[in-house]
């Protein structure tokens, strides 16, 4: 874990619509940011610029409550309200129970938030993860139930993440918020935009040459990724992910679409959608604002502290050699 705790985040879990209906859907300035009225910053080669050190924490559910229906946005009365409870707000006031940030010397509610009167990450009447298609309900099933009984027989049984090879949900494509680190800088280049995300340890590089996609053939980690601006927002397509990488169940036909807009000093709009035919009913999406983070980026050693892959596994390999042990000694009582 990286020395500095610097995002707190109730993420819950899901997203919905197209890019363009998301944008359409966003334009009234009391309910997102909006770049309408305000003109961004260029870069030396006349890009706008997105560059910085941003912040994506958030205190909105990834997936609406239920109870909330089709309502996809709060009134700023009842922000103010919900502010009051510890719900909204500058600061994230729900108790943490994944570290004790107290023995690192830290506010575990030192995270801000940008305003955002959304009720879920996920956009949409729905403001869920639509429902899987059959065919992907059996394709993670069967490897779910392929895993079973053999989760620890060695790492490559173990996730991506807990092997520190990718977070893929938080690094992206798309980018969801972790619970901690949550900062991430851009950094803008003639013919690329590179994104480092503090959690974990890996830098995108994103064409925006106008380069195709490479062939179907190539599949990687965190997918293929191609740029280009539309306005003053960055528009990101990936495909050829690996079937590996599940994103919420997904297969190796996730398209991911990804949008970022500076709509003020402070703030970054970033939207995604997800589309594939082979896992959900139809494509998803959701939205978040990204402010200024608090601070500079720091390294995220991730297999310098990862005690739990070694000790899981050598776990395992004792609880092996117990079973073995009793099994002799089963066999020699009914010997004598």
């Amino acid at each position: 874990m990286s020395p500095r705790v610097l995002g707190l985040v109730i993420v819950s879990s899901t997203l919905a619509l197209s890019a363009p209906a998301i944008a359409q859907k966003l334009s009234p300035a009391e309910k997102t940011p909006s770049a309408a009225t305000w003109t961004p910053p260029r870069t030396p080669d006349g890009q706008p610029d997105l560059q910085g050190i941003w912040s994506n924490a958030t205190n909105k559910p990834f997936e609406r409550p239920k109870e909330l229906g089709a309502k996809e946005f709060y009134t700023p009365e009842e922000a103010a309200a919900l502010a009051k409870k510890g719900y909204l707000g500058e600061r994230n006031q729900q108790p943490d129970a994944h570290y004790d940030f107290s023995q690192y010397g830290m506010d575990a509610m030192q995270a801000r938030f940008a305003q955002n009167l959304r009720t879920s990450l996920i956009v949409g009447p729905e403001g869920r993860i639509p429902p899987m298609i059959p065919e992907a309900v059996k394709r993670n099933a069967d490897r779910a139930a392929k895993l079973k009984g053999h989760e620890f027989d060695g790492p490559e049984d173990r996730s991506l993440m807990e092997r520190c090879i990718i977070y893929g949900e938080l690094e992206g494509p798309p980018m969801l918020p972790p619970m901690y680190n949550n900062n991430l800088e851009i950094v803008q280049g003639p013919g690329y935009v590179a994104i480092l995300n503090e959690m974990y340890h890996d830098t995108r590089l994103i064409p925006i040459d106008g380069r195709p996609h490479l062939a179907p053939s190539i599949r990687l980690w965190r997918g293929d990724s191609r740029g280009h601006w539309e306005g003053n927002t960055l528009v990101v397509d990936t495909t050829n992910f690996t079937g590996k990488t599940h994103f919420h169940g997904s297969s190796e036909n996730l398209h991911v679409v990804e949008r970022f807009t500076r709509t003020s000093k402070d703030t970054i709009l970033y939207q995604f959608t997800v589309d594939d035919p082979s896992t959900w009913a139809k494509p998803w999406g959701a939205e978040l604002v990204m402010g200024p983070a608090l601070g500079e980026i720091y390294e995220f050693a991730c297999h310098e502290g990862n005690y739990g892959m070694a000790n899981n596994l050598s776990g395992a390999r004792a609880d092996e050699k117990k079973a073995a042990e009793e099994a002799v000694q089963q066999q020699t009582k009914g010997i004598q």
